[in-house]
C-alpha cells in the first residue's frame, strides 16, 4: 500500500495543484475583466464635468477591486478619454490617466493621438474597436495585468493578461478634464 501511494502522490500532487493553478488564473481573468468594465461604466457616468479628484476615486475602486491580486504592483490600467475630432474627421485622445505599476504602454494611443489630423479614426481591438459620435465621449479602459501564479514554474508561466472596456458618456456635456481641488493627476 505504501509504494502504490508514493508512486500515486505525485500524480494526484500534480493534478491538484494544477486544477488549483488554472482556476487562479480563471479567477484573475474574470477579476481583470471586472476591473476594465467597472473603471469605464464608472467613469462614463460622471455627469457634468470630470475632475482629477473623480478620476482618483475611480482609481481608488479599481486598487480595491484588485487588491486581493496586488493589482496596483503587478497591472497597468489606462483611462482614455475617445472623442471626435471635428476638423479632422477623426477621433482623438483627449486626456488619457494611469494608475498602477507595471510598465505598459497603450495599445492603441496615447494623450492628444489624432488631435490634428485623422490617423486615429477608432479604438479598440480589431472588430471591437469603438468611436465616438460628435458632441460626446468615449470612456476607453485598458487593463494590463502580469499574471502571478500559486505554484512557482507553472503550467501557465508569465502571462499577462489585457482586457479593455469602453461605455460612452452619458450627460456630460463639458468633456475635458479639470482640476478644481488641486488634486495630484495620475499622469501616464
Amino acid at each position: 500500500a505504501l509504494v502504490e501511494f508514493a508512486l500515486s502522490l505525485p500524480i494526484l500532487l500534480a493534478f491538484g495543484l494544477g486544477g488549483l493553478e488554472l482556476a487562479n488564473l480563471a479567477m484573475a481573468h474574470m477579476r481583470v475583466s471586472q476591473i476594465a468594465l467597472m473603471t469605464a461604466d464608472n467613469a462614463s457616468r460622471v455627469r457634468v464635468s470630470i475632475d482629477e479628484t473623480d478620476v482618483n476615486e475611480l482609481f481608488l475602486g479599481a486598487e480595491l477591486a484588485g487588491d486581493s491580486m496586488d493589482f496596483e504592483e503587478n497591472g497597468r490600467l489606462i483611462l482614455s478619454s475617445l472623442e471626435m475630432n471635428e476638423e479632422a474627421d477623426g477621433q482623438w485622445i483627449r486626456w488619457q490617466r494611469c494608475f498602477g505599476e507595471k510598465d505598459y504602454d497603450s495599445s492603441y494611443g496615447e494623450e492628444g493621438d489624432g488631435e490634428d489630423d485623422d490617423d486615429l479614426q477608432a479604438m479598440g481591438p480589431p472588430g471591437q474597436q469603438v468611436a465616438a459620435l460628435s458632441g460626446t465621449a468615449v470612456m476607453f479602459v485598458e487593463v494590463a495585468y502580469e499574471y502571478q501564479p500559486i505554484v512557482p514554474n507553472s503550467i501557465t508561466g508569465d502571462e499577462m493578461i489585457v482586457y479593455t472596456a469602453a461605455f460612452n458618456v452619458r450627460d456630460r456635456d463639458n468633456q475635458a478634464i479639470t482640476n478644481l481641488s488641486d488634486a495630484t493627476a495620475s499622469s501616464c
